[in-house]
């Protein structure tokens, strides 16, 4: 079994404005967050929130505490949102198992020491997606069912953005520090998500995008409304996105992402939103 994490510094974003394709990427992509029997994860000075992802194959994987954080156990001073994002798996949280299939959650609360990540079937092997902000208080680990969900339909077939909204982890369902999360399906046939695009300073943002077609990309972009800059990627890889910054995407045909964001207002709607005929 094997943890890696890498760390990435927050940015200002009259430095951002100079930078070239290489650079933004190197600052803002995140990769690769799969690998057999790996946990992989990206910490960022953002409010900083970690993402990672867990591919148990042939062994469970524990999420052990990292030297970035300092801590005896992971969510020693964390909380903990975990999606499974293709087949079924188990987590287990302090010897309390969660069976969690396609689309299904879990918060984990501060204090939890103990987090196993397991596979029912290794020829099918679960992926989980995860993230993680610091939290003040504790509150009780619980699993995110289908009906706890809370859904939107969004956009229009005639705007390309038709698209559906899955709230999963927010203080109106599930009792929690500053963590929330989606996942945001776009319909066949649509191709733009979070359109218009907005911003939120009060909390960063990061994207996972996945579910994207073979030899197929999404084109994500950010940066001021005003000096925007974009982001080729393909499958199950993520952008970091700061709280001055937009997160808006086009995909070359229909795809998946989850969302997570930390930050001081729990509030979802409280953004800044910018008509496309304002960007630049």
């Amino acid at each position: 079994m094997k943890t890696t994490i890498e760390e990435r510094w927050g940015t200002h974003p009259d430095d951002v404005k100079h930078y070239d394709t290489q650079k933004l990427r190197k600052e803002f992509l995140v990769e690769k967050l799969f690998a057999r029997d790996e946990v992989l994860m990206v910490y960022t000075h953002n409010d900083r929130l970690i993402i990672g992802g867990a591919l148990p194959v042939s062994e469970a994987l524990i999420l052990e505490p990292v030297s970035l954080i300092r801590s005896d156990f992971f969510c020693e001073r964390r909380e903990l949102g975990i999606v499974c994002i293709e087949n079924e798996g188990i987590v287990s949280v302090d010897g309390r198992e969660f069976c969690l299939g396609y689309k299904d959650a879990l918060y984990v609360g501060r204090g939890s020491r103990e987090v196993i990540f397991k596979s029912k079937d290794s020829s099918n092997p679960a992926k989980f997606y995860f993230a993680s902000a610091p939290a003040h208080k504790e509150y009780p680990t619980a699993q995110i069912t289908s009906v706890m969900r809370r859904t939107r339909d969004l956009g229009a077939r005639e705007t390309s953005n038709e698209r559906l909204l899955n709230q999963i982890i927010l203080s109106e369902i599930v009792p929690c520090c500053q963590l929330q999360m989606g996942l945001t399906e776009l319909k066949v046939g649509s191709v733009w998500n979070t359109m218009p695009p907005h911003t939120h300073s009060r909390r960063m943002e990061a994207y996972f995008y996945f579910k994207i077609p073979e030899k197929q990309a999404v084109c994500h972009f950010m940066g001021e409304p005003h000096e925007t800059r974009h982001i080729f990627l393909g499958n199950e890889q993520a952008v970091i996105s700061p709280s001055w910054s937009i997160h808006s995407a086009a995909g070359t045909g229909n795809y998946t992402f989850i969302w997570a964001m930390c930050g001081e207002n729990l509030d979802y709607d409280d953004m800044d939103t910018f008509t496309a005929d304002k960007l630049r």
